[in-house]
């Protein structure tokens, strides 16, 4: 009988309304036994006893539609900002473990004076100097300095090695400057139009002009480093935020101050190609902030990437709550 009550919190700039499953559009038609088994994959690691008893029963095979419409809410929480979805991949680069005329590029661990100073050094104070020489932080060498750079967009990628096998790296920390976006600053330089850039024509733009493409590299102050993850066998996903694998057209990157990690949310995405689908908060992004804002993962490689990089479309997405904790948003009475 709450449906689409709408509930101010202590935060006077968040409101939660809560809503019915009849309300989400396309919900009927969607593979919720997909959603439940990505839901499994990560559930057994939330802390909160509700999503705890919550998993085990999803653990016994219920119906999964029932599952989610019997034990859950959806919320549409809001923030002010309009809703934003984006796409992201994994990355697959051509590289090795030793340097050569082809691998010159490294794909660096962590430093411990990264760690320990926030900010550290920025982009090209990393690169055009020696600070990271000689001290063994290479875990491997890559062909192409933009295919690094947009590694390190992403945040984990593998690496394919003359071997034929791969290694796969993931996010470890980042020298804490903020990211600022190139395709911006080339729709202000006047060089494209906003609708005319993407990540592949960024990437031509830079190998056609090596100068200027270097120096536009360096707008971006901020700089990942990696970690080698040797734990996610090649033909699963790269883990995301909860240390799992995540799963392609299933797994969102959320703002955790908004969405708990693990848990459903239902996104209906508008644009050219609308995607109304439950999808599961597993992952976490350095550009997704707010309660509007998620990033769809595509899966591995080229294709994925093509596909990640065409979505920046609105729409709305909600969070579904175990039923106690959705009703626990709600004001308390008046005396």
């Amino acid at each position: 009988m709450w449906a689409g009550l709408t509930v101010p919190p202590a935060n006077a700039d968040v409101s939660y309304t809560i809503t019915d499953f009849s309300q989400l559009d396309g919900w009927e038609a969607d593979d919720h036994a997909a959603a439940l088994r990505t839901f499994l994959n990560t559930c057994g690691d939330m802390k909160d006893v509700d999503w705890r008893n919550l998993c085990k029963f999803a653990n016994t095979s219920p119906d999964p539609k029932q599952f989610f419409e019997l034990f859950f809410r959806p919320v549409l929480i809001e923030d002010g900002q309009e809703a934003l979805f984006t796409g992201y991949f994994e990355p697959e680069l051509e590289g090795d473990l030793y340097p050569s005329d082809r691998y010159r590029y490294p794909v660096y661990a962590m430093p411990s004076e990264a760690e320990s100073n926030n900010p550290w050094l920025t982009r090209r104070d990393i690169l055009d100097t020696d600070v990271m020489k000689n001290r063994g932080l290479e875990i491997a060498y890559v062909d192409d300095p933009v295919e690094l750079f947009f590694l390190q967009i992403q945040g984990s990628g593998r690496i394919h090695l003359p071997s034929g096998k791969y290694l796969r790296v993931g996010y470890r920390g980042a020298n804490g400057h903020p990211y600022r976006s190139i395709g911006v600053e080339l729709v202000r330089r006047g060089i494209y139009d906003v609708h005319q850039v993407s990540a592949d024509v960024i990437k031509n733009w830079v190998r056609r002009n090596p100068e200027d493409g270097r120096e536009l590299l360096y707008h971006n102050p901020s700089y990942v480093f990696f970690r080698e993850v040797n734990q996610v066998p090649a033909d699963q996903g790269p883990l995301g935020a909860m240390n799992r694998s995540v799963t392609p057209l299933r797994t969102i990157a959320v703002d955790p101050k908004f969405v708990p990690l693990g848990a459903p949310v239902w996104i209906e995405k508008a644009g050219a190609d609308p995607l109304h689908r439950l999808m599961i908060g597993q992952d976490i992004g350095s550009a997704i902030k707010g309660a509007q804002r998620a990033d769809v993962f595509f899966g591995t490689g080229d294709g994925a990437g093509r596909a990640a990089g065409k979505l920046r479309d609105p729409g709305r997405m909600m969070v579904l709550m175990p039923i106690q904790r959705a009703y626990g948003l709600l004001p308390e009475p008046l005396e």
